[in-house]
């Protein structure tokens, strides 16, 4: 099927004429832009920016302008992607005992809220814990783990990943802390919704800690996961105001809405292209 929208992200060191020449290459190409945002990180010096074009002359396909352009991005030293929009990614779902986060991921894919190509749900609990879920064709895979399996149980995941071409994959309240070379294996292509607002209350039980102190907000992080944990790249936070009237429970309660709102949305603009990695940090060109 012919690509008829693409979208272009790309970062670099920053130098004049850059928006001009790839302005006028797309143009050259036939194609129209329809949408442009850019950011000069004035502090590292880097340029970013993330464009959504439509071809306009049907006689250049999508493939030639992909290649024509890797020239442009050699001679700036771009980081770069360009994908046709809309385009399906393939997405894996690891999950543990808590499932709200799943049934919500499930949900916005099937309603078509977020266009994804789950290729796999992988639990270290047994396929009964979810049985109130329909996975429908959706394949499960019941990987157990203990401290002296988790070497074995991590390469079924990345021997998984490989074999189903998944592009992402989603921590969904998978509550594993995954090692540091299948981290490495995973950089920039694995996102984590942590239970708190980091930084901040760490471990497993941050809204206990929080109601501890008597915290008037409580909130929840999506970021990529690294080697040290819980200090990867944000890509979103959200937070939800709180008083003493209520309990631990109560703020168990109001993270579930925090941590679901957070990740779809982190999801949603790393499939669309949105987040771009900066460093410790990232660019995100929200809508």
């Amino acid at each position: 099927m012919p690509v008829t929208q693409a979208v272009l992200t790309l970062s670099c060191p920053n130098q004049p004429g850059i928006v001009a020449r790839v302005s006028t290459y797309l143009f050259e190409q036939g194609c129209n832009i329809g949408e442009a945002h850019q950011y000069d990180d004035v502090e590292t010096g880097r340029f970013f920016m993330r464009l959504v074009f439509n071809q306009v002359n049907e006689t250049c396909l999508f493939p030639a302008i992909r290649e024509g352009f890797a020239a442009i991005a050699a001679t700036y030293g771009m980081d770069w992607t360009m994908r046709p929009a809309g385009e399906h990614r393939r997405v894996m779902l690891l999950v543990s005992k808590f499932d709200h986060c799943l049934a919500d991921l499930l949900y916005r894919r099937r309603i078509g809220e977020i266009p994804m190509d789950i290729t796999a749900i992988v639990s270290n609990h047994p396929r009964e814990t979810y049985a109130d879920h329909d996975f429908g064709d959706i394949p499960f895979h019941h990987l157990p783990v203990t401290k002296d399996s988790k070497l074995e149980q991590e390469a079924q995941i990345w021997r998984l990943v490989r074999e189903t071409g998944t592009e992402l994959i989603v921590l969904a309240r998978y509550m594993q802390v995954l090692s540091d070379d299948l981290s490495a294996k995973l950089a920039g292509h694995c996102i984590n919704i942590h239970h708190s607002f980091l930084p901040g209350f760490k471990g497993a039980k941050p809204y206990h800690q929080a109601h501890k102190r008597g915290v008037k907000l409580i909130g929840a992080t999506a970021h990529y996961v690294t080697a040290d944990l819980d200090e990867g790249p944000i890509i979103e936070q959200d937070v939800e105001r709180i008083s003493h009237h209520d309990s631990a429970e109560d703020l168990v309660r109001k993270g579930r809405d925090i941590e679901r709102r957070v990740l779809a949305r982190a999801i949603a603009w790393h499939l669309q292209d949105r987040v771009i990695p900066n460093g410790h940090k990232t660019v995100v060109f929200r809508d």
